[in-house]
């Protein structure tokens, strides 16, 4: 690839393709010559998926018309281009070529040929390593391959392959398999050696073993099945027997030669016979006359399918030495010879006629879910098989098929509709849950509403005919509900039944002032004082359903405006004196009666409030506090005994001087008491009734017509009517008074528009089709009467006066009886006269002139109705049991035979299970004279057998059935109540266990013989299901908050748990209790705290004379329950918020006087949010009592931080949680109301969470519709059985096959029979009781209407070829068993290559000369499915008799067997190595020790024996050509080969290999042990010697004796 930056260079011109470099980029390809110039291609379009030099195929037609082209140009090897002149024109490529252009209606005619996948190839074979050894495991991995290509569908013709791959990529050609590993053969354990084959001489002995798993994928084949061993008993008295008569096989059934043929024949070999004597006859042409007889008699009864031809086959009889060789005859001991000649029936193999033309489609019409359906054809048979010809080969076929032709109408399709639903119901769940309420009335909440579900033709429009009741008659009829397909509708649901919502009202409000009845109108002087109350809770239906809101109480002097007083202002002296008395002005506002403020003209007819009294102490004046606010009124109204009071208090704030001050008044003069509600206790309000019905409103136009159903299935009104409903004036505990007692304007109205509902009619469905009608018939062949039936349904059920339904919807007939009963059988005719070999075959024989001996009888067969009349044989295949054998082997009796009568019947019993009765024969004919039919013992003349007992005997079998309550009527319980309605699930019932009765024999026979209907019934009692039962709720407990939001709680206790499938219990706390909590809301003005007026001041220092100081001021606290008129009672104190308690005592400083006195604080003010301390509130006091000169009044103003939850505070919402559901009074389950509370919450506030065998019948039931929340589960069991009457079940038996039979001679080809038998038996398989089981053998009659078929194969074989074995043949044994289903796998891998069983055949042997001429042993195999992967491995020890050990392989099963162990490194024989080397990595040497592979080194025992083979390190040592020269670690070659230069090595290597081949240590290892040794010893010393402590010197005495001192100086020399 060239990259340049212009898209023209030199002139020629380039495909750009985008290169990341931002160049352009040229390709172009490598010229495959040595020239320097050579011609170029390009691809004519830059987006192309690789290098394609061919351009699109363009056209402006579609096929083979199109044309594509590429560009050509001239470039050197180097890869620049260069002028078209340099290059040969001769060689110059064409750049364009025709195509074929791809359309895309093209894909509907071409697609991709797939081949077949070719043999898996190893992947070894296809790379350059195909000769490296492989070791399979597992399996090889290999690479298959197949054709691909285009071709056109229609001939399947190729075409090119850029035809397909316009549509789709060309498939993979290739594709990974596995190649199994080889599978050797794999033979189980000898069996035990047979006993000598003579008594006498020398014999053989014999063991054989089996194939367990067949070689496979080349695997080993099979090892010899047998063993032999001579053996000899002991030298025989005589001579041996040595020659035996042997029989052959029998040849092929043959028809003998014509005379006519036969006689040409004997002219030929013989020239002119003698001439026969005039009128003698012989034997044959006494036949042929016979023949010639009764052929048109036995021809009136043969039958056109069969063509029954009597041949013989004849048989070889040869003499046989023990060495197998054929000798003369007369050296065997002559008997009477066995037949070789006898007769058979000709096979002939079944014909059949071609195929008929193939039957209509039973798809008629058009099907978009099932388009195809099925056609048949059939064939006649021709000719039956007869002897042993073919089997008729199947006589109908089918194949799917779609309908065929225009205007093939749509098939019909099936779907689910349903009637309407009914009418939501309570009590059906209730009276489940509940009983005692199943009865109430004003039921709500969850109910259960119910439909009927039915089968129609989808293409009925049930909203066409719903909505247009002319078109009713044509509803879709039902039809049956096996044609509608997919899941059934639900024939409930649950509903709901809204509760009604109680209407919830607040506390009355204060009573209004007197007002007029209507200010507007002003005339009477009549007047009302109004309280009201709110609604807080819609009730269902509207307010109209609430208690009165408004009550009224008559009064005098009404207004309708007045004034209303806010405040006072300060007290101003009169006359400019700075105290003394004076003045407060009234601050006021203009009202209404509703307390709304209006304008202040209106109450000018009305006096403004005059200004108050008031006096403002001097300086030596007693100071008194302001008047608190009047309580509220004690009662709402006034009566002779009873009046409204208020109350208000003041307290002294500084005691007077003395002489020149005014004195303060007493204690009485510090409270004042006022009369309020003085209005009579007459309170009236008016009061409704209920609404009436809505009746029809003679003003409106609208008719109340008939409809059906909606289509959204809602009822619409269908005109406006009209309700009314009493109103009267009511006393309170008085009654009903005049209206004009009650002020008009809050009167409720009477009357009210409303909706009719519709009319609606009864609509049901067509009859549905009659059923049909099943034809029975009776043994007679008489067919019984049925009836046949057919309803409809109701849709719509009729409401508001609509038409009702009718009363017939089910109708019933008697089916019409079929005058002949459906069925056929066989007919057979009587058997023909015995047909013997022709004479000219048996001429030979002793009694050949008679016409006597063994032969063949045959006779008809028709096909009958069950009336008798003839019908065609193909209806008796089709539905007639087994056709009965049409030949048979049959005996004439000889002169030379003795024969008898037929038996005579026996004698009669004079009792029974008394006596005997006999029966008897006699000789006929020459037979009586002939001493051999004298012989009693061989033709017995009478016969005697016990008289029969009829005697039977009753025994109980199997289990006890399931409990079963009886059918029909309503069961109940134990306690007399209804369960579920009318479902049985409960009460009592009846258990059954089967009978049997047997005979005298112990034979099963019909239990009407024990008189007994077949069960012994128990009565049983299925417990009812108890649910569980809780208390009734307790009171709700208390709010938990006096104030604001809270919790109360309610609860259950667990009375009596659930059993026998009950109802659950809800879930329950640790005490077994159940809770329901629901938020409350308490008013925080239900109980307030009352405080009485401050007492007089205790001063309790300073100066008492002046009655000033420090004091005490005291007064009671209480906390009362707050009413309507106000608080009335007191209560316990903790009902009150304890915060919010006002103080019940003071300390404050009275003032002297002459001082300054303030009236209490005022209010705080708020402080500002956020809560921060540099914020503050303040409060302010304004002077009562002036100071004398001289004193100043203390500040009136009281500043305060504000501190976060001091005394600022945050407000923020709280929502609680949900409360468990409430539901209403009368409704115990469905939809609730579920509460929370939302509060506004102080942030000083706290919160706490709250913490709540034989034959059986069955029958089914399925789950309708499934408990839904605590309704209770539906009962477990689903099914339920109960014995079948045991009755005898027969059916046909083999008996075992007899041994092999070669008639009076001692070996050769014969025959083995088996019989077939009646048997009887209870049906259930067991072995319990005598009767059952496998059965008794029963005379042949009783299964005489039964199906000859066993075990499911209706092919009768009574009778097959065997050979018995001559003395001192060897022979094949018989089959072996099958073995156990093997899988050929890789354990662990998941490797499966499917599963394989196997028989063999093994050799048997008799004489030794003998074994050169045994046949091959046989195997066979076939494959079977759930095999079990086995492995195998090496297993050695003691085996037992022996006392060396030996080597075996192992299934993983156990089982010992030969083969399938792994081949690499197997364990040797004990022949070599005692013990065996069975540790991995070992083998036995030569010189019969176990030692380990290159590259292991030995590990011994104590004992001396190899215990393993461990990895060692082995050094490699370069010698002189080893160019690396570096040592490396290698893995080892086997030491005790001689060093060698390897391949691919240069130089010589060196291993260091401690052990030698014996296991022990070699000697310069010793050697080098002992230098070691030497060594240390030697640094040892070395060390001693250099660390030992020098001894003294001895000094010389000198002549003073003086010591003279010795001074050490270290210079750092190492020596010191």
């Amino acid at each position: 690839i060239w990259c340049g930056s212009e898209s023209q260079q030199r002139g020629f011109i380039h495909t750009e393709l985008q290169c990341s470099c931002r160049y352009h980029c040229c390709l172009f390809f490598a010229l495959a010559d040595a020239s320097a110039v050579g011609w170029q291609r390009l691809l004519n379009t830059p987006y192309v998926e690789g290098p394609r030099p061919w351009g699109r195929c363009m056209g402006s037609d579609c096929g083979p018309g199109g044309s594509q082209s590429r560009a050509v140009w001239c470039a050197h090897v180097d890869g620049w281009t260069t002028l078209h002149t340099n290059c040969d024109q001769g060689q110059r490529p064409s750049n364009q070529r025709n195509c074929f252009r791809v359309c895309d209606w093209h894909k509907d005619l071409y697609d991709w040929k797939l081949g077949a996948w070719n043999v898996c190839v190893p992947v070894s074979a296809r790379t350059l390593w195909a000769s490296r050894p492989f070791t399979c495991s597992g399996g090889e991995e290999g690479i298959q391959t197949r054709e691909v290509g285009c071709m056109l569908k229609a001939d399947a013709s190729p075409a090119e392959d850029a035809i397909c791959e316009y549509f789709e990529p060309k498939p993979r050609l290739e594709q990974a398999c596995l190649i199994p590993c080889p599978q050797d053969c794999v033979l189980s354990e000898y069996s035990p050696w047979t006993s000598c084959s003579k008594t006498c001489g020398t014999g053989l002995r014999n063991r054989v073993r089996s194939v367990l798993v067949p070689p496979l994928f080349g695997g080993a084949v099979c090892l010899n099945l047998t063993e032999f061993q001579s053996c000899k008993p002991g030298p025989c008295a005589g001579p041996e027997g040595m020659h035996s008569l042997r029989v052959g096989p029998w040849t092929p059934c043959a028809l003998p030669q014509t005379r006519t043929a036969r006689q040409v024949k004997r002219r030929k070999g013989k020239g002119q016979g003698l001439r026969e004597r005039a009128g003698v006859k012989d034997p044959e042409t006494r036949e042929l006359i016979q023949k010639k007889r009764t052929r048109n008699r036995l021809n009136r009864q043969e039958s056109p399918f069969w063509d029954i031809q009597v041949g013989y086959q004849t048989r070889d009889v040869t003499c046989i030495h023990r060495n197998g060789s054929t000798v003369a005859r007369n050296l065997c001991t002559l008997r009477d010879l066995p037949l070789t000649v006898q007769s058979c029936v000709l096979p002939k193999d079944c014909r059949v006629t071609d195929w008929a033309e193939w039957g209509p489609c039973s798809k008629t019409c058009v099907d978009p879910v099932s388009p195809v359906g099925r056609r048949a054809r059939s064939r006649q048979v021709l000719q039956f098989p007869v002897g042993e010809g073919a089997e008729c080969a199947s006589l109908e076929d089918s194949q799917s098929c779609e309908p065929q032709g225009e205007g093939v109408p749509p098939c019909s399709t099936y779907t689910w509709r349903s009637t309407e639903w009914s009418d939501c119901r309570v009590d059906s769940l209730l009276g489940q849950q509940d009983r005692r309420r199943g009865n109430l009335t004003g039921l709500c909440g969850g109910g259960l509403q119910t439909r009927e579900v039915y089968c129609v033709q989808a293409n009925a429009e049930l909203l066409k005919y719903l909505d247009d009741l002319r078109e009713k008659d044509k509803a879709s009829r039902p039809v049956e509900n096996k044609l509608c397909e997919g899941s059934i509708p639900d024939r409930s649901q649950l509903c709901q039944i809204s509760c009604p919502i109680d209407c919830e009202v607040s506390p009355w409000g204060a009573w209004g002032p007197c007002t007029f009845e209507n200010c507007d109108d002003q005339a009477g002087k009549k007047g009302f004082k109004l309280r009201k109350r709110g609604i807080t809770n819609e009730p269902t239906g509207g307010p109209g359903n609430c208690p009165h809101l408004v009550e009224a109480v008559p009064c005098d002097e009404p207004g309708c405006y007045d004034w209303r007083l806010v405040g006072l202002d300060e007290c101003v002296p009169g006359d400019g004196k700075p105290c003394g008395p004076g003045a407060q002005l009234a601050r006021v506002q203009c009202v209404n009666g509703n307390g709304e403020e209006v304008d202040g003209g209106l109450c000018a007819s009305s006096p403004a409030p005059e200004p108050v009294p008031c006096e403002v102490p001097c300086s030596r004046d007693c100071v008194l506090s302001d008047w608190t606010p009047w309580s509220t009124c004690s009662q709402t109204c006034s009566s002779k005994t009873v009046e409204g009071k208020q109350l208000r208090t003041r307290s002294v704030l500084a005691y007077n001087a003395g002489e020149g001050g005014a004195l303060c008044p007493n204690s009485s003069s510090l409270q004042e008491v006022r009369n309020c509600n003085e209005h009579a206790c007459t309170v009236y309000h008016w009061q409704t009734g209920p609404w009436g019905p809505c009746t029809e409103d003679p003003s409106a136009s609208t008719l109340n017509t008939s409809v059906g159903v909606r289509a959204g299935g809602g009822q619409g009104p269908c005109s406006t009517g009209m309700q009314t409903r009493k109103v009267i004036c009511v006393r309170v505990n008085v009654g009903q008074v005049p209206p004009k007692k009650c002020p008009d304007g809050p009167r409720p109205s009477t009357v009210r528009p409303c909706e009719l509902p519709c009319k609606k009619d009864c609509i049901v469905t067509p009859f549905s089709d009659w059923t049909s009608c099943p034809v029975t018939c009776d043994a007679a062949g008489n067919a019984g009467k049925r009836k046949q039936s057919r309803k409809r349904l109701i849709i719509q059920l009729p409401s508001n006066g609509g038409q009702d339904c009718p009363e017939l919807l089910e109708e019933e007939t008697d089916c019409e009886a079929p005058k002949v009963c459906p069925g056929f059988r066989w007919k057979t005719h009587k058997w023909r006269k015995c047909q013997l070999v022709p004479w000219f075959l048996r001429q030979g024989r002793p009694g050949a002139q008679e016409t006597c001996g063994p032969g063949l009888q045959t006779r008809a067969v028709s096909c009958r109705q069950l009336d008798g009349t003839q019908a065609d044989i193909g209806e008796c295949l089709k539905f007639a049991k087994a056709m009965a054998a049409i030949t048979q082997r049959c005996q004439l009796p000889c002169q030379d035979d003795c024969q008898l009568t037929n038996w005579s019947k026996f004698s009669s019993c004079t009792a029974d299970c008394v006596g005997v009765r006999t029966r008897k024969r006699a000789l006929i004919g020459r037979s009586k004279k002939k001493d051999k039919c004298k012989n009693t013992q061989m033709y017995p003349l009478s016969e005697t057998q016990y008289c029969p007992c009829d005697k039977y005997n009753a025994q109980p079998v199997g289990n006890w059935s399931d409990c079963i309550l009886p059918e029909g009527g309503r069961v109940e319980s134990l306690l007399g109540m209804k369960v579920q309605g009318d479902i049985k699930e409960c009460g009592q019932g009846y258990r059954y266990q089967a009978m049997v009765c047997y005979d005298q024999d112990n034979r099963l026979v019909e239990t009407s013989r024990c008189n007994s209907h077949g069960y012994i019934e128990e009565a049983c009692i299925i417990p009812c299901p108890s649910d569980c039962k809780l208390s009734e709720w307790s009171n709700w407990s208390r709010c938990s908050k006096s104030c604001g939001s809270g919790v109360k709680v309610r609860s259950k206790w667990l009375r009596e748990k659930p059993y026998n499938g009950g109802r659950p219990c809800p879930k329950l706390d640790h005490i077994n209790q159940v809770y329901e909590v629901v938020p409350c809301q308490s008013n925080c003005n239900q109980y307030v705290w009352v405080a009485e007026p401050w007492s007089v001041w205790k001063v309790s220092n300073v100066d008492l004379k002046e009655n000033c100081g420090e004091g005490v001021q005291t007064r009671k606290v209480r906390c009362m329950l707050n009413t309507v008129d106000g608080p009335s009672e007191s209560v316990e104190d903790y009902l009150c918020d304890p915060e919010e308690m006002p103080l019940g005592a003071r300390e404050s400083r009275l003032p002297c006087p002459e001082d300054c006195v303030l009236n209490d604080w005022g209010p705080w003010s708020r402080c500002s949010l956020p809560c921060t301390r540099t914020n503050s509130r303040a409060r302010e006091a304004y002077p009562l009592r002036s100071p004398s000169v001289g004193r100043e009044c203390p500040d009136t103003t009281d500043k305060e931080p504000c501190g976060l939850n001091l005394n600022c505070f945050n407000y923020f919402y709280n929502v609680t949680d949900w409360s468990t559901c409430q539901l209403s009074a009368n409704a115990v389950c469905g939809g609730g109301i579920k509460t929370r509370m939302l509060d506004c919450v102080r942030s000083d506030v706290l919160f706490y969470t709250f913490c709540p065998g034989h034959c059986k019948m069955w029958r089914r039931r399925a789950v309708v519709r499934a408990s839904q929340g605590d309704g209770r589960p539906c009962p477990p069991q689903t099914e339920q059985w109960r014995p079948c009457p045991v009755r005898p079940c027969y059916r046909w038996q083999y008996s075992d096959w007899s041994e092999c039979r070669v008639e009076s001679v001692v070996c050769g080809h014969g025959t083995r029979y088996r019989n077939l038998s009646c048997f009887v038996s209870d049906g259930s398989g067991s072995g319990s009781g005598s009767g059952s089981g496998s059965g008794s053998s029963v005379d042949e009659e009783l299964c005489g209407g039964l199906e000859l078929v066993i075990d499911g194969d209706k092919q009768i074989n009574l009778k097959e070829a065997c050979t018995l074995p001559c003395p001192g043949e060897c022979y094949l044994m018989e089959w072996s068993d099958w073995s156990s289903c093997v899988s050929i796998c890789v354990k662990g891998a998941g490797v499966d290559f499917g599963s394989v069983r196997v028989r063999s055949r093994a050799v048997l042997a008799q004489e030794p000369e003998n074994l050169q001429l045994c046949p091959d042993q046989a195997w066979e195999s076939q494959p079977c499915t759930g095999g079990e992967c086995y492995e195998y491995k090496w297993i050695s020890g003691g085996r037992q008799n022996s006392s060396r050990s030996s080597v075996w392989c192992q299934r993983s099963d156990g089982l010992n067997v030969t083969g399938g162990c792994p081949p690499l490194n197997p364990p040797v024989d004990n022949s070599s190595c005692e013990p065996p080397c069975l540790m991995p990595r070992s083998f036995c040497s030569e010189a019969g020790i176990c030692m380990c592979e290159e590259g292991f080194t030995e590990v011994l025992s104590p004992t001396g024996q190899l215990d393993q083979c461990a990895p060692i390190p082995v050094l490699e040592i370069p010698t002189a050509g080893d160019k690396k020269g570096d040592v490396k670690t290698s893995r080892a070659i086997n030491p005790t080969l001689p060093t060698t230069i390897q391949p691919g090595r240069t130089g010589r290597t060196w291993y260091l290999q401690p052990y030698g081949p014996d296991g022990k240590l070699k000697m310069w290892v010793y050697g080098v042990a002992a230098g070691a040794f030497v060594l240390l010893i030697f640094i040892v010393s070395m060390i001693y010697l250099a660390c030992k402590k020098p001894k003294r010197p001895q000094r010389q005495r000198q002549q003073n004796n003086r010591l003279k001192p010795l001074t050490l100086a270290y210079d750092g020399d190492t020596d010191m």
